[in-house]
């Protein structure tokens, strides 16, 4: 499966738990992420619909704002559960770039846990400079 098997499980299990706190009436639809930090401290975020589709959030930029409100700048590793197998948007996607490009983004996808860089996720991402 993945090297540091305990460590993958751990973080697994705190994005299946986080999941649980999704706001998702209209989809039914639940995610949990948990956002690891260069200096090592971790965030989690869940997706928070609202009524007015165009404001929902989604749970990796949750966890990204979280850390970002804390001072956090450079991320190592996102890991994504959800109620069906799911890949990050390409909104998620892009804020994740704008910190750190080169994130591991972690699935735990029904039959399986696939890792990911993000540039294979987002190969074209939009940069200014």
């Amino acid at each position: 499966m993945l090297k540091n098997q305990d460590f993958y499980e751990k973080i697994l299990k705190m994005a299946e738990d986080v999941k649980n706190n999704a706001y998702a009436p209209y989809s039914n639809f639940r995610v949990g992420a948990v956002l690891l930090t260069k200096s090592s401290k971790v965030y989690t975020g869940c997706n928070i619909e609202n009524s007015s589709y165009g404001l929902t959030i989604c749970a990796e930029r949750v966890a990204v704002f979280k850390a970002v409100s804390e001072g956090e700048r450079e991320f190592k590793i996102l890991v994504l559960c959800a109620d069906k197998d799911v890949f990050p948007c390409g909104a998620c996607l892009q804020v994740l770039n704008e910190f750190s490009p080169e994130i591991e983004i972690v699935l735990k996808l029904k039959k399986e846990v696939k890792k990911f860089k993000l540039k294979d996720l987002l190969p074209y991402a939009f940069k200014l400079f």
